[in-house]
């Protein structure tokens, strides 16, 4: 072991004539500690909550999407078939939207309606995992309309909650139609749906307002015999959106446009960005606090130790071996309150995501509990800036430890 680090080992421990000092270091290495496990556990929820959102958002939205400034596609299967062989497409989706009001006899509610083709594989994967009761490809038109027989829809739950229905229940759908081609001419439609499905996504958002049936009853009951408002495109990978945007765009010619879930999201992506870095620089600004009660530890240091420092140049002791032996001191310290903050903040993630005994309002994040999400990279970054930081605070007291006078100081 070199010289510089067994001293450098030997003053961190405590004797009783500078036990003051020996404390005062302890407290700057938990105030290391406190600041690393903060950021880690904060950006931790930070990740956690944008890919809560991200994955909601992405799961219950387009992530590229082909629509015509015609309005409405009338040749969408072909569309459709000229879109698969595109690389990294997982699934493509076609559909109708709608507004409507539903009505149980008992509550009526403003509602968007959806018309999808419930046996569609990428339909029954994006939307299967949140039914409730019972299933999405229960909405399934009957092969032939009767009396006795009625369309099934699928509805929210807190939909459900607000109109007072439950899975078999009726309920009346009436919407707005263009009675012809002039805008003006509009009548309204009504037909009688039973309740299907019921579907908990947790945005409060879809919950509330999205009502989905099939796509034949939705092209008739809004009037578009055999044409889709648009078709949604699923990917592989959301690292190819980019790519495959691209592609489509290419592929496409007008009037068909192709936007992707980024300029869908644009600005909540880019406000949790800014949130990201804003905590970080907050909490970064918790680590150099400590960082600077470390400055004023060495010093003291430097001045209890003068006598030492001096016999040290005196038996040729050079100032830049001074001065290694005060920054190996403040990296010890520094690393192991990095070490210790890093460990307590990986054990404070892992308590928060197995016993959930931090609650928040579902309504409007849609969880219930703190998401917790460790970024590997996240966490090197924490670690190496405080260790930095710390490097930077012996500087100074390290460079007034190696400029002194050997003889000056024996006079003292």
């Amino acid at each position: 072991m070199r010289y510089e680090l067994q001293i450098a080992l030997r003053y961190l421990r405590s004797r009783r004539r500078d036990a003051f000092i020996s404390v005062t270091t302890l407290f700057t290495a938990i105030g290391v500690t406190i600041g690393v496990a903060a950021l880690i556990i904060t950006l931790s929820v930070m990740n956690g909550f944008q890919e809560s959102l991200r994955s909601r958002v992405l799961a219950l939205s387009p992530q590229v999407q082909v629509v015509s400034s015609e309005g409405s596609i009338t040749n969408y299967h072909a569309l459709q078939e000229k879109i698969a062989p595109v690389p990294k497409i997982g699934g493509t989706d076609a559909f109708v939207v709608g507004q409507a009001m539903l009505s149980s006899g008992r509550a009526v509610s403003g509602v968007i309606v959806r018309g999808v083709e419930p046996e569609n594989p990428t339909v029954l994967s994006q939307w299967s995992r949140y039914m409730i009761d019972g299933a999405f490809h229960d909405l399934v038109a009957p092969p032939v309309p009767s009396g006795t027989s009625l369309n099934p829809v699928a509805i929210g739950v807190t939909l459900a909650s607000k109109l007072k229905v439950k899975r078999g229940d009726r309920v009346r759908m009436v919407a707005p139609i263009l009675a012809g081609t002039s805008e003006s001419s509009i009548t309204t439609k009504t037909a009688e749906f039973k309740v299907g499905a019921i579907f908990d996504s947790g945005m409060n958002f879809l919950d509330s307002n999205m009502v989905f049936i099939d796509l034949g009853t939705a092209q008739t009951f809004f009037g578009r015999p055999g044409k889709v408002d648009g078709i949604d495109i699923h990917l592989t990978s959301l690292d190819a959106t980019d790519e495959v945007t691209s592609a489509l765009r290419r592929l496409l010619a007008r009037p068909y446009s192709v936007r992707n879930w980024i300029e869908f999201n644009q600005s909540a992506s880019a406000g949790f960005a800014v949130l990201k870095k804003v905590y970080a620089l907050v909490l970064m600004l918790l680590i150099g606090v400590a960082a600077f009660n470390l400055i004023a530890t060495l010093i003291m240091v430097v001045m209890e130790k003068r006598k030492d420092i001096a016999v040290l140049m005196a038996m040729g002791a050079k100032p830049r071996e001074v001065r290694l032996v005060f920054v190996l001191k403040g990296l010890i310290v520094g690393g192991v309150g990095t070490v210790m903050g890093a460990l307590l903040g990986v054990v404070g993630c892992e308590a928060l995501a197995r016993y959930h005994f931090i609650h928040i309002p579902r309504e409007i994040y849609g969880i219930s509990t703190l998401p917790i999400s460790v970024d590997p990279v996240s966490f090197v970054w924490v670690c190496a800036a405080s260790v930095a930081l710390c490097l930077l605070a012996t500087i100074y007291p390290a460079r007034q430890a190696s400029h002194q006078m050997p003889v000056e100081l024996f006079r003292t």
